[in-house]
């Protein structure tokens, strides 16, 4: 067990034939004794001081662990967010294709249409043109015919008209 300054203060020394100077003793007893105390109450310091550091260094080593594993979640739900990220961009992009397909679908279908259409007006404007030529044709034939002439040929006098008239008118 170590020394406390009170046994310092405590001990006594025998006296022996021309031994040490009583009062040097004692006055270096008491400088000893009062150096002791400072190095004891240093020490009792310093205890409290490591005390309070490693409290503290708990304290930190906690928030660090507590930070750690916070950063870890953190990690996690980042890809997390990736991969559910990834996942709907994905079926973003299957949507859109889905889309553009049906829009090619539908714009392949329209044109096919628009096509047939476009076939059946020109067979619907063969027709129409061939009616047609035929049509004034035949009024070309008309108008060349020689009936036409035959008719110019007729000769009625203006005054046979006029008494035929009046004979008409009569009866």
């Amino acid at each position: 067990m170590p020394l406390t300054p009170l046994d310092i203060h405590n001990k006594e020394f025998n006296k022996g034939f021309r031994g040490y100077d009583e009062d040097e003793v004692n006055e270096f007893l008491d400088q000893v004794i009062k150096d002791y105390e400072i190095i004891i109450r240093e020490k009792k310091e310093l205890e409290e001081k490591l005390n309070d550091q490693k409290t503290r260094l708990g304290h930190f080593s906690n928030i660090e662990e507590t930070l750690n594993k916070s950063i870890v979640v953190a990690q996690e739900a980042a890809e997390e967010v990736k991969r559910n990220a990834q996942k709907e961009a994905k079926l973003i992009i299957k949507e859109a294709e889905k889309n553009a397909d049906r829009i090619v679908n539908e714009s392949l279908s329209k044109a096919r249409k628009i096509a047939l259409e476009i076939e059946d007006l020109k067979k619907q404007s063969k027709v129409f043109r061939t009616r047609f030529k035929m049509l004034i044709e035949a009024q070309l034939d008309l108008l060349n015919n020689d009936d036409w002439d035959h008719l110019l040929q007729y000769e009625i006098d203006a005054a046979e008209l006029k008494s035929a008239e009046e004979e008409d008118s009569m009866a």
